[in-house]
């Protein structure tokens, strides 16, 4: 179960769920050309592969990205924005792609936000903390309903004291239950058997670095440290999905 997510879908296959379970690697060519297309201001370096099940959450010089046929994922800090109708116009629609879609929380602050663009027209978002809403725009959507129905509450630990105004849900579960609807895989919600889950879906790795500053010579490092070159192999990403994150 994850605790942090901040990240974008562009989406054109009819199916992405079946796209994400096609045990497709991801390509690493077209991961270094969008990372540099939406970080044009820095110099960008492939370090490692990892898995969603680890990397779902980055820091803000580092951005993940998984490129499928039809589906592409980029995790990045940008995407983690109280207010989703925010997000930078590159980043909602860098693919022209049809759908675009953002999921981003964060357990300890019990923050939660998703969006939906479509063909780069703003259709949906949502963003809240347990007793704040943060942004509420465009019409919600059917499969919401049971958790503004109360159906999905705030799970309190023991000794804890609700706030009388808490929302009706948890907002990070609430997110999650965006990623579900609209990817067909949970973050954080206990899978059922055989199910997709962050670990399956391999991404490929980079941290950026100011104009000028990155380093002579890039490694992609696996989850032992062993350097290799920067050519992911099939073996390797087999090798992390269901892993966590590496490096």
């Amino acid at each position: 179960m994850l605790s942090k997510a901040s990240s974008l879908w562009y989406i054109d296959a009819p199916e992405p769920l079946a796209v994400l379970r096609a045990d497709h690697d991801p390509d690493p060519e077209a991961a270094l050309a969008l990372a540099k297309q939406l970080h044009a201001d820095r110099d960008v370096v492939p370090i490692m592969v990892g898995t969603l099940g680890g990397c779902a959450g980055p820091d803000r010089d580092e951005v993940y990205i998984g490129c499928y046929p039809g589906v592409t994922v980029v995790c990045s800090a940008q995407a983690a924005l109280p207010r989703p109708t925010k997000l930078a116009e590159l980043l909602v629609r860098p693919l022209a792609s049809d759908h675009t879609y953002l999921i981003s929380f964060d357990t300890a602050m019990g923050w939660g936000a998703f969006a939906h663009w479509e063909r780069g027209e703003f259709r949906r978002s949502f963003s809240s903390t347990r007793v704040n809403i943060l942004e509420d725009e465009g019409l919600p959507l059917v499969w919401e309903r049971p958790y503004w129905a109360g159906e999905h509450p705030v799970r309190w630990h023991a000794g804890e004291l609700p706030d009388p105004q808490t929302l009706p849900f948890d907002a990070p579960d609430f997110a999650d239950a965006a990623n579900n609807e609209w990817l067909g895989f949970h973050y954080r919600a206990a899978p059922a058997q055989g199910a997709l889950v962050p670990g399956d879906i391999a991404v490929c790795g980079f941290t950026l670095y100011a104009k000028g500053a990155a380093p002579d010579h890039a490694t992609l490092v696996d989850s032992d440290r062993s350097d290799h070159e920067i050519k992911p192999r099939r073996s390797l990403f087999g090798w992390l999905r269901g892993g966590d994150r590496v490096g």
